[in-house]
């Protein structure tokens, strides 16, 4: 039986590349989006069609316990439970920093931290019955430097979620293994558009491979993370991002 893995915020980006290269590699998916309705639709029925595995599409909002409650008890009912957990659903409300209020910085807190502690809180028990489970938070090389005052609630946000990601291994442990990545500048449809080239070109300098990264090379990590291979690999925060300067 293949192992079931649920993937939020996975009807576009970096959660869809990472949908497609579990699939290949035959895991169940269960694709949770927010709004993105058709898009996750579309990308159930390429997965089934090329891959052959089940596949779930659900609409939930990770930031609200019920309805997260109601994923995966639908997962539980139809698939077994979810086997490996990755927490990607994330907002980025970007605003110059004396536009911002307090209630665009608690919906992205309530999404980007509050959504993962849901999710992992939730699959926790099935996992540890079955004595196996694999937890991976995307996190950002944001939530580890500081870049732009107009990010300041995303980058906290992301930082909060590397601190989760330390707790709940600790936690979890021996039996599920909770691990963060944190990408850098990802070349997803959100990250490149509304940017000018120039903007662009001044990011890329910082970078020291001299690209932004493809959503594809964060999915191959997630992979490797969630495989036998990296067994002894636990409560570990591993940044990908071209050797992006300042980011230690």
């Amino acid at each position: 039986m293949n192992k079931v893995v649920l993937i939020t915020g996975a009807a576009q980006g970096i959660g869809k590349a990472i949908a497609w290269e579990l699939a290949k590699h035959q895991y169940d998916i269960v694709i949770n989006y927010h709004t993105s309705q058709q898009a996750a639709a579309d990308l159930k029925s390429e997965i089934i069609e090329n891959f052959g595995v089940r596949c779930l599409t659900i609409g939930a909002d990770v930031s609200d316990p019920e309805q997260v409650d109601q994923m995966i008890t639908q997962v539980e009912e139809q698939l077994g439970g979810v086997d490996i957990l990755i927490n990607n659903a994330a907002i980025d409300l970007s605003n110059l920093f004396h536009l911002k209020n307090a209630e665009e910085f608690r919906r992205t807190l309530d999404v980007n931290v509050i959504g993962a502690f849901n999710c992992s809180k939730r699959v926790y028990e099935h996992m540890l019955k079955q004595e196996y489970g694999r937890i991976i938070n995307i996190a950002s090389t944001n939530g580890i430097n500081t870049y732009y005052p107009m990010c300041i609630d995303y980058d906290a946000s992301k930082a909060a979620l590397i601190s989760l990601t330390h707790n709940l291994a600790f936690e979890m442990g021996p039996y599920v293994h909770v691990n963060c990545i944190a990408p850098g500048f990802i070349g997803t449809e959100n990250e490149l558009d509304g940017y000018d080239e120039e903007f662009l070109k001044e990011e890329v300098e910082k970078i020291m491979v001299k690209r932004y990264g493809d959503p594809q090379e964060v999915a191959y990590l997630v992979r490797f993370l969630i495989s036998d291979q990296a067994d002894y690999i636990n409560n570990t925060v591993i940044r990908i991002d071209g050797g992006q300067i300042g980011s230690c």
